[in-house]
């Protein structure tokens, strides 16, 4: 496969940004979706956002502001990984899919052979809302599960039974909410950890209620596994670039955010954007609106498409065929890493910097 194509054909790198340039320039409207892409390449397409005077948003923003609208209007409570592999004595584990989000998540929340603080004293409990399926234990460490076929309801449920409050529930599963609810007021440090999709702000707002509830007799706190495709350190380049995160717009000279408007979806989907530009350096995603756009897509190699782009150009992902800069969920923090198998495949940056010299100056 070439490493570029314009409409379906082979194309040079040249050639193929000479092309995308043309598309975004001559948009009345373009938005850059996706956003899966390390620190430099984040940086470089909010700047060819507000060179386009356009939008930008990132693939997992529904995820995203699960959390971040919780923060914004109620607060939250949270952690490091490394905070509550020393510390928690209770895990509160929430969601069907915190082991998809991130594989390695109870190895990095185990214990090491010579445990600190209160774990030298009193072994770890788990409690899980809304279990995976077929994890018995974790680690040695028997699961308490609790089966959650609305979730909302089921917090709110175990909420009311910390606080010794009575809940229109049957026998069953208050006797297990009562005694999820015994381990979670004895924790000397516990920890919620939560992620995944089926948790939407009410979820995330009343498991914070929980937690603060909590802490008015004994220690909790949050562990937010968020998105995938450095959703988290595209949240924070986006703050000290703009003051916001992503689903923010350049149309009005200025940095405007606003979380339904510019949802690039909606953009697409309802006109409003007139060309995209698509960026997944990690995973092969593509797209999920159906109208056709004009589109220009910086995609690793096996990235499939239904109807080919306008545009196509094969990049590298960060960390493995390139150094790159992005969020580590080990470290909480952003952190660099070298490549693991280097190659001459092209980065977001350097692509995103090619074409907005073709269309007038550096980024």
């Amino acid at each position: 496969m070439s490493e570029a194509e314009v409409d379906g054909k082979p194309a040079s790198i040249e050639e193929a940004t000479e092309c995308a340039a043309a598309i975004l320039s001559r948009a009345r409207l373009p938005v850059i979706a996706g956003l899966g892409t390390d620190i430099a390449g984040i940086r470089g397409s909010i700047a060819l956002a507000e060179r386009l005077h356009g939008a930008y948003d990132h693939m997992h923003s529904a995820r995203i502001f699960s959390d971040l609208d919780v923060l914004r209007q109620f607060g939250l409570m949270f952690t490091t990984p490394n905070e509550a592999r020393l510390r928690a004595d209770v895990l509160l584990c929430v969601g069907p899919d915190l082991t998809r989000v991130w594989p390695q998540l109870f190895e990095r929340l185990a214990p090491g052979e010579l445990p600190v603080f209160d774990l030298a004293q009193q072994k770890r409990k788990i409690v899980w809302i809304a279990p995976e399926p077929g994890l018995g234990e974790i680690a040695g460490v028997p699961v308490v599960p609790i089966e959650a076929p609305d979730l909302v309801t089921t917090l709110g449920g175990l909420r009311a039974r910390v606080a010794e409050r009575p809940v229109a529930l049957d026998d069953a599963i208050t006797q297990k909410l009562d005694a999820a609810a015994d381990i979670l007021r004895k924790a000397r440090f516990g920890v919620a950890v939560w992620g995944g999709a089926a948790l939407d702000k009410l979820s995330v707002e009343m498991l914070q209620g929980l937690v603060l509830d909590l802490n008015k007799t004994t220690r909790f706190t949050g562990l937010a596994l968020g998105a995938e495709s450095n959703a988290a350190g595209a949240v924070q380049a986006s703050g000290w670039m703009t003051g916001f995160p992503m689903r923010t717009s350049f149309g009005r000279g200025y940095p405007d955010h606003d979380t339904w408007r510019f949802d690039a979806t909606r953009l697409v989907e309802s006109g409003e954007a007139d060309a995209a530009l698509w960026v997944s350096a990690y995973e092969a995603e593509t797209p999920s609106w159906t109208r056709h756009v004009p589109l220009v897509a910086l995609v690793p190699a096996e990235a499939h498409f239904a109807q080919p782009p306008a545009v196509r150009i094969d990049i590298g992902r960060p960390a493995v065929d390139h150094d790159g800069v992005d969020y580590s969920r080990e470290a909480a923090a952003i952190v660099a890493r070298k490549a693991s198998h280097p190659s001459n495949k092209a980065s977001v940056a350097a692509v995103l910097l090619r074409i907005a010299q073709q269309i007038g100056g550096a980024l």
